[in-house]
């Protein structure tokens, strides 16, 4: 069931990156990232409502806070990184650099968590790292 809910995600990342380089066009990147936050901000909120799971606040620990919070930060500087770098190239350029982050996070998981990384696993990320180099420096 986890892989539907990353196809999901694959899609609508990739809607991310042509909606936003139509809706910042002549639009400060940092503007446009802020209104997004806000938008994403709503619904995320509104989700967690519906579903009662904001019960949970107060049981979060102190690790919880921190690392959600260093998340966050990744996230937003990712975002204003990602629209700037969607404001100045191409969408079919862009979008698979950024997803660099795939082999990144591969090697990340392996260092920081002591995750097993498979002979496939290594395989993929370094096709993904030889995949953005070659659309970089093509």
């Amino acid at each position: 069931m986890w892989w539907i809910y990353a196809l999901l995600s694959a899609f609508f990342a990739a809607l991310v990156a042509v909606f936003a380089k139509v809706g910042i066009k002549g639009v400060d990147s940092d503007l446009a990232t802020a209104i997004r936050t806000v938008v994403i901000l709503l619904i995320a909120w509104g989700i967690v409502l519906a579903k009662g799971a904001n019960s949970q606040l107060a049981g979060l620990t102190k690790q919880n806070w921190i690392f959600l919070i260093l998340s966050g930060c990744a996230t937003g500087l990712s975002w204003l990184f990602y629209f700037r770098a969607l404001q100045l190239g191409e969408v079919s350029k862009v979008a698979p650099i950024d997803k660099l982050s795939v082999a990144l996070a591969i090697i990340l998981s392996v260092i920081f968590l002591h995750e097993k990384l498979t002979w496939q696993e290594g395989v993929g990320a370094l096709f993904i790292m030889g995949g953005t180099l070659l659309l970089i420096f093509k």
